[in-house]
């Protein structure tokens, strides 16, 4: 130990003091605590060594870089190392802890606010967001309508505007087709959500899919022409706040993240960005494979042969064919598998 009493040689990160505006405050930090301090157990009973370094000034060092959007090697130098402060991160993110204290932390901003623990319904629309240099190509897109090249962020939102699950894609996906996912992503976390409310660019298939499907009534907010200067859309206001909140971290501002699921956060890759295990492919037919593939990685931009390389077709040219028939007839589309259509045991 050394005078501060951190275990690193050099830290002094146990007498830091509150120092920035992105810093938690103290009434923050009594909420956040007790949870942290769970998270932190757990990690500890799977690594089976605790952290040297003070837990407060790790999650200050976090919340720093996502404020300000600046790499984690410029974090300043009373924060602990970065590499430390990156290590916990991604450990943190591999379980799905941030998500897990998110939702604690959602559940109580509702209660406080007078509402359910659990939301009832929601607001979803989409945000494509500019991409740096760092991100490749099999992750981008251009949205023609905002003239955009990046990726873009389809989120549902509760009542109050605080966010409940996001999915992040191509900028060149149609907001309805990215909507598919995004629903089913929602039923599956929230059972008690039976309304969502969108934009008239949702209109359409959307709309009996959702209900016939997934048990979600979507309701479109539409704007009228005949209205003249600012008027503010009944529900469609709250998700567009969120989007303000959201733009305020810089980290957010322009996409770096090299893989659309950190991008999303939290990560689920390794800290050494090991490409994801693919899963079991377990179906008999070949259609069915396919499908198993992209609802494992949805996010994944899958090409054709790299499809063929996996089941080990020669014929890449007549399985491109055979996805094209398979996407026509429904099963498939070009952003991913439709996670809840029939998929029959012959091919």
């Amino acid at each position: 130990m050394n005078a501060s009493g951190c275990g690193s040689p050099g830290c002094a990160c146990r007498d830091r003091k509150p120092a920035y505006p992105s810093d938690l405050t103290d009434a923050e930090w009594r909420v956040l605590e007790p949870e942290a301090r769970g998270v932190m157990a757990e990690l500890v009973a799977v690594a089976g060594r605790p952290m040297v370094h003070d837990l407060r000034a790790v999650l200050d060092a976090v919340g720093y870089v996502t404020r300000y959007g600046i790499e984690w090697r410029a974090l300043p130098v009373d924060f602990p190392p970065h590499e430390a402060v990156y290590a916990f991160f991604v450990r943190w993110s591999r379980r799905g802890l941030p998500e897990r204290l998110a939702g604690r932390l959602r559940g109580r901003l509702r209660v406080l606010a007078g509402r359910d623990e659990l939301p009832t319904a929601g607001c979803m629309d989409s945000q494509t967001v500019r991409a740096a240099e760092t991100v490749g190509a099999a992750a981008c897109g251009y949205d023609a309508g905002k003239k955009v090249k990046g990726q873009k962020r389809h989120v549902v939102v509760d009542t109050l505007g605080l966010l409940l699950c996001v999915m992040v894609t191509a900028a060149s996906v149609q907001d309805r087709d990215g909507a598919h996912r995004v629903l089913a992503l929602l039923r599956e976390k929230f059972s008690t959500v039976a309304l969502v409310w969108a934009d008239g660019g949702y209109a359409g298939r959307l709309v009996t899919w959702s209900g016939q499907v997934v048990a979600l009534a979507v309701s479109i907010v539409r704007r009228s022409d005949d209205l003249s200067g600012f008027v503010v859309l009944p529900r469609r206001w709250v998700v567009e706040r969120t989007f303000a909140w959201l733009v305020r971290y810089r980290r957010l501002v322009r996409v770096y993240e090299r893989k659309p699921e950190h991008h999303e956060l939290p990560p689920a890759a390794s800290r050494w960005n090991d490409p994801p295990p693919l899963p079991m492919l377990s179906s008999p037919d070949r259609r069915g494979k396919v499908l198993q593939l992209l609802a494992a990685q949805p996010w994944r931009a899958w090409r054709g042969r790299e499809l063929a390389a996996i089941l080990g077709i020669e014929n890449v040219n007549s399985f491109r064919v055979q996805l094209s028939q398979w996407s026509h007839q429904g099963y498939i589309n070009k952003i991913g598998p439709a996670l809840y259509g029939p998929m029959p045991n012959v091919t």
